[in-house]
């Protein structure tokens, strides 16, 4: 490419291009005018938002859906800070993303200017690499540098900021060969030392999570776990990993674990655990294996070598990127019997019978009546999204995953997470179907990202499970100081008459018969659609009513 005089931000505008940006997340702001003008005469498109904290997470969804950086522009100072959120989900998720925030005038600094805040403090704890560029003629190296840290070893968050002169000045410089992903490669040592404990192992078991990955990987390892007689776990919200009706599938290790499978993973004699880190979600509070050594022989697949021997000391440490150690394990020589059949069986039968269980709860509308029609009904490459919350148990546990790229969830546990998700992955996938559930608290912090929907023809739906309260932290309460309610009712709108002042189709669904009809006429209205779903509060899990957790915390006290 020849060089030619440019400003800053043509120049940023210019390397995004380079580097097959897909799309730019943001809320506008002054202090970055000169990239929104560079913007106007590029091919990349910008879905303008209502708050950075949303703008964040479409960011953050579109790369963990995508495997490429997503990208979100904010304003300095308040900007920044309501961004902070996305970028605390792309750091707990393992996501690449690129945060670009537009900060005061270098002349300026040190002297508490209009929002001047020091982004390398801020973010220091949480992203990946946070740099400021005070050169125009070094954005096309901070941009280089920036996707690659994204993307490498474990992926994350960058955070880069753009002083306002700096967008303004100009420079003659070239940019750079877009970035590519950098595998790591398991030794054949590793592997062969691998080979050895899978011949002998009786009671193995994977689990799979993480980021990193692809559809050819997963398939690689579907296929490995054919091969060797290996069942199959997904950590927690990586439930796409593996498809759920294959018989391989043991289940999730999440929030809620079926006990079976709890007690399998504490039983195993080879837990392979490849490309997540088993924090405290999926672990059971640190309790499945032993820290800083498991009992369980323990072989840890990850592409950051930093993260081997972090929390576990495994056995087997093996530094390698998912995509590049499932290619691998087709290397690997078949056992000639491994008497495993059975436990792998076993395990499915475990699994599906967890998930077929359809629990009766109080009131009109059943929870488990809502997921029988979506199982039913819903495509399987139909993507869902949920933020957190005590209603999202009823998809993890009971929707099942068929295929790569169906599920975008926060493993950090991120309220508000849902709605700007969907978003992004039906502007990234626009011929799938996008579902979106959250609960009333739950959307009520990103809600006004609706409106994105709505503009940008972004034709989800969202499924608003009511119940008039935070639901989780009631529950938690009733369980610590059961009958004391303090901070946890809510005072809803309602949902579907404000989705409808967005132009967009809407029902209000109080009986389970009512949901598929309701979900029919949301699916052929050709746009964004929201569902507002009133449950009884009493429905507080699928296992346990309000009352029944009361009644068990007020006999142990």
């Amino acid at each position: 490419m020849n060089a030619q005089e440019r400003t800053g931000g043509q120049l940023l505008v210019d390397a995004l291009e380079k580097h097959g940006a897909e799309r730019v997340f943001c809320v506008p702001g002054e202090s970055y005018l000169a990239v929104l003008d560079a913007l106007h005469d590029a091919r990349i498109p910008v879905t303008v938002c209502r708050q950075e904290g949303g703008a964040a997470m479409m960011a953050e969804a579109h790369g963990k859906l995508t495997g490429k950086p997503g990208i979100c522009m904010v304003t300095r100072g308040p900007g920044a800070t309501n961004a902070a959120a996305g970028i605390h989900v792309a750091a707990q998720d393992s996501t690449p993303m690129i945060l670009f925030i537009g900060q005061i005038e270098q002349s300026m600094r040190e002297r508490e200017a209009f929002q001047e805040v020091n982004y390398r403090q801020m973010f220091g704890g949480m992203a990946k690499w946070v740099a400021e560029i005070d050169q125009a003629d070094r954005v096309p190296e901070f941009l280089s540098r920036a996707y690659h840290v994204a993307t490498s070893g474990r992926p994350g968050p960058v955070v880069l900021a753009l002083p306002e002169d700096m967008l303004v000045e100009t420079a003659t410089v070239s940019q750079p060969a877009a970035w590519t992903q950098l595998e790591t490669h398991p030794g054949a040592d590793q592997m062969a030392d691998l080979a050895e404990r899978l011949a002998t192992a009786q009671r193995p078991i994977a689990i799979l999570g993480g980021s990193r990955w692809t559809e050819e990987a997963v398939a690689n390892f579907t296929r490995f776990a054919e091969t060797f007689d290996l069942p199959v776990a997904c950590s927690f919200r990586r439930q796409m990993l593996f498809d759920h009706l294959h018989p391989n599938y043991a289940g999730d290790v999440g929030i809620g674990i079926n006990p079976k499978l709890a007690e399998r993973v504490r039983q195993s004699d080879l837990v392979l655990l490849v490309g997540g880190r088993l924090s405290e979600m999926p672990s059971q509070s640190y309790t499945l294996l032993d820290i800083p050594q498991p009992k369980q022989p323990l072989v840890h697949v990850h592409p950051d070598a930093e993260e081997l021997g972090r929390v576990y000391r495994a056995a087997l440490p093996i530094h390698a990127s998912p995509v590049a150690f499932a290619k691998a394990l087709a290397a690997l020589a078949a056992p000639a019997g491994t008497n495993r059949g059975s436990a792998v069986a076993e395990a499915h039968e475990d699994y599906l019978a967890w998930s077929a269980a359809r629990p009766q709860t109080p009131g009109s509308l059943q929870m488990a009546g809502v997921m029988d029609w979506i199982e039913g009904n819903m495509p399987e490459d139909t993507i869902f999204t949920n933020g957190a919350g005590n209603y999202a148990t009823w998809v993890h546990r009971f929707h099942r995953f068929r295929t790569f790229g169906s599920q975008a969830a926060p493993t950090s546990g991120s309220m508000g997470y849902g709605l700007p998700a969907a978003i992004a992955a039906k502007l990234a996938f626009p011929n799938r179907p996008v579902v979106c559930f959250a609960g009333d608290g739950c959307l009520q912090m990103t809600i006004q990202e609706f409106g994105t929907a709505c503009q940008d023809g972004a034709n989800i739906i969202v499924v608003v499970v009511d119940n008039g309260m935070y639901g989780t932290i009631r529950m938690h309460q009733e369980r610590t100081y059961p009958a004391r309610i303090s901070a946890t009712e809510l005072k809803n709108p309602d949902f579907a008459a404000l989705a409808r002042s967005y132009g967009a189709f809407a029902e209000t669904v109080e009986t389970t018969d009512a949901f598929g009809p309701a979900m029919e006429r949301a699916l052929a209205s050709g746009q964004p659609a929201l569902l507002h779903l009133k449950i009884d509060p009493e429905a507080i899990t699928p296992a346990a009513s309000l009352s029944q957790i009361r009644a068990q915390a007020q006999l142990k006290a």
